[in-house]
C-alpha cells in the first residue's frame, strides 16, 4: 500500500516550513532516508530525508509552498499504484486536485461590474486571510510594505508569504523609477507626466543614446560575462533576518581593546594540561566567550529580549554565537551557558559548532539566545560592526589579536598584545554609559581570565 510521507515537526518552535528545492520528482525511486527535498524554516535551511523506500507516486506541494509541519509531503508507492486511498485514510482527500482551482480562476477575473468596490474588497481579502508567515512579516517590516495591500498569497489556504511580499515591493520600486526616469519629460502641460507616457514604451532614449558621442575604449559587450543567482534558503533567510534587524531596532556599535597577553599565557597553560581534565582543546575563543557570559550575567539589560515595546530580562545567560557553515551563517545557542565550567562551556560549544556545520542541527537550538557572540578573529579583523540578533538587545563581536606600542610608566614605548572589542547594543534600552560598564567590566574579566574562570 502507499505511504503518505509527512513534513517533519523540526523543533517545538517550527510550525512550517517552506519548500526550496525538490530533490526527487514523481516516477523516481527513492530509498529509505535519501534527501526528498530543501526546506527552510525562519531559522535554518534543512534537507529532509525519506521515512519509507518505494517510487514517488505524488508530490504534493510545489517549490516555494510553506508547509505545515506533519503534513503529507508527497506519497510512495508501487509504480503506477493510486495515491488517493493512502490520502483519503489521513485526512488530506481532495489534495491532489486542489491546484486545478488556482488555475481557473483568471477566467473568473475579469467580471466588470465588482469595479467600483474593488479597493475595499481587497482590503478585506487581506485582512480575512490566513495570515502571513514570519519571513513575510520580517521582510514586510525591511521593505515597508504595509500587508494589507499584498493581494492573496500564494501560500497554502491563501497565506501570504515571502515572495508575495517581494513582488508587492518589486513592483513599487520599478513603478518608482519609472516615473522618476521619465520625470520632466512628460507630454502633459508643462512637462508633466501624463498617465500616456507611463504607459507607453521609452523609444525617445534611443535617438540621445545614437546622437551621444563615442566613448574611447568603449566595450561592445560590456559589462562582460556575469552571473545572477537568486537568493533563497539559508541565504534568503539571513538576507531578510539582517534587514529586520536593521529596521526595527535602534544600533550603536561601540569599540574598546583589552590586554590579551593573559589569554595567551593561559591557553598555552590549558593547551599543554592533563587530557583528562578535558581543557587541553579550550581556545582563545572559548575564553573570550566565557568571559562575555560572565559580563553578561551582571547587565541584565544586555542579557534581554526587547518585543513591543515590552523588555524581558533573563537571570541565566543563554549564549548565541555565529557560526561559519557551507550553507552561511548560524547561531547555535549554548543554553544555560552562566552555569556551564570552563570545560563544559568549551565542550558544548564545539559539539553545536560540528551539527551546524554538518547540517543536523535540531532548529530549536538556533534561538532562545539571550545574548549573542561573533568572533571574527581568527579572521584578521581588528573592528567591525556585529548586527544585532533581534529581539535580542546586545551583540560582543571579538576583534584578532595584534600588537599595539604604548609608553610604559618612564615613558619608554613598548609593545603589547591586545584584543578588539566591538559591542553592538540597542539605544532604545541601553544608554552609551551602560555599554562603556559593560565593556570595562569586560575588559577586567579578560585580562584576568585566570581568576575569571574560576567563578
Amino acid at each position: 500500500m502507499a505511504t503518505v510521507i509527512v513534513m517533519p515537526a523540526l523543533g517545538n518552535s517550527v510550525e512550517s516550513c517552506l519548500i526550496v528545492s525538490w530533490s526527487v520528482t514523481e516516477g523516481d525511486t527513492v530509498a529509505e532516508n535519501s534527501i526528498l527535498c530543501e526546506v527552510e524554516t525562519d531559522k535554518a535551511s534543512i534537507e529532509v530525508p525519506s521515512t519509507a523506500a518505494g517510487t514517488v507516486l505524488k508530490r504534493l506541494w510545489s517549490e516555494g509552498d510553506d508547509v505545515p509541519v506533519m503534513q503529507p509531503l508527497l506519497v510512495v508507492g508501487e509504480p503506477g499504484e493510486d495515491p488517493a486511498p493512502a490520502l483519503a485514510e489521513v485526512g488530506f482527500g481532495g489534495a491532489v486536485e486542489e491546484p486545478a482551482p488556482a488555475e481557473e480562476k483568471p477566467a473568473e477575473e475579469p467580471t466588470p461590474a465588482p469595479t467600483a468596490v474593488a479597493p475595499a474588497q481587497a482590503t478585506a481579502a487581506a485582512t480575512d486571510a490566513p495570515g502571513a508567515s514570519p519571513r513575510a512579516r520580517n521582510l514586510a517590516a525591511a521593505e515597508g510594505v504595509d500587508l494589507a495591500s499584498v493581494p492573496a498569497g500564494t501560500g497554502p489556504e491563501g497565506r501570504i508569504i515571502a515572495r508575495d511580499v517581494a513582488a508587492v515591493a518589486d513592483g513599487t520600486t520599478k513603478a518608482a523609477a519609472r516615473a522618476g526616469a521619465t520625470a520632466g519629460e512628460g507630454t502633459g502641460l508643462g512637462g508633466r507626466v501624463s498617465q500616456a507616457d507611463l504607459a507607453a514604451p521609452t523609444p525617445a532614449a534611443e535617438p540621445k543614446a545614437q546622437a551621444a558621442p563615442a566613448v574611447v575604449g568603449a566595450d561592445s559587450d560590456f559589462p562582460g560575462p556575469r552571473t545572477e543567482t537568486p537568493l533563497k534558503g539559508i541565504r534568503k533567510v539571513i538576507s531578510e533576518r539582517m534587514m529586520h534587524s536593521l529596521a526595527s531596532s535602534a544600533q550603536l556599535t561601540y569599540t574598546t581593546t583589552a590586554k590579551a597577553q593573559g589569554l595567551l599565557d593561559m591557553r598555552k597553560k590549558l593547551k599543554g594540561s592533563d587530557p583528562a581534565l578535558g581543557l587541553n582543546k579550550v581556545t582563545i575563543g572559548d575564553l573570550v566567550g566565557f568571559a562575555a557570559v560572565k559580563t553578561a550575567a551582571k547587565h541584565p539589560n544586555h542579557n534581554a529580549h526587547l518585543e513591543n515595546g515590552v523588555l524581558t530580562t533573563f537571570e541565566r545567560v543563554h549564549m548565541g554565537f555565529a557560526c561559519d557553515t557551507p550553507r552561511g551563517l548560524l547561531v547555535p545557542t549554548v543554553r544555560n551557558a552562566s552555569q556551564l565550567s570552563l570545560g563544559q562551556f568549551s565542550a558544548l560549544s564545539k559539539e553545536l559548532a560540528a551539527q551546524a556545520i554538518e547540517g543536523n542541527i535540531n532548529p530549536d537550538l538556533l534561538g532562545g539566545a539571550t545574548f549573542t557572540v561573533s568572533n571574527l578573529g581568527g579572521f584578521g579583523i581588528e573592528s567591525f560592526t556585529p548586527l544585532l540578533n533581534v529581539p535580542q538587545t546586545a551583540i560582543l563581536g571579538v576583534d584578532a589579536i595584534f600588537p599595539r606600542a604604548y609608553a610604559d610608566e618612564k615613558g619608554k614605548v613598548r609593545v603589547e598584545q591586545r584584543i578588539g572589542l566591538s559591542l553592538t547594543a540597542d539605544h532604545r534600552v541601553i544608554d552609551g554609559a551602560d555599554a562603556a560598564r559593560f565593556l570595562k567590566d569586560l575588559v577586567a574579566f579578560i585580562e584576568n581570565i585566570e581568576f575569571a574562570v574560576m567563578l
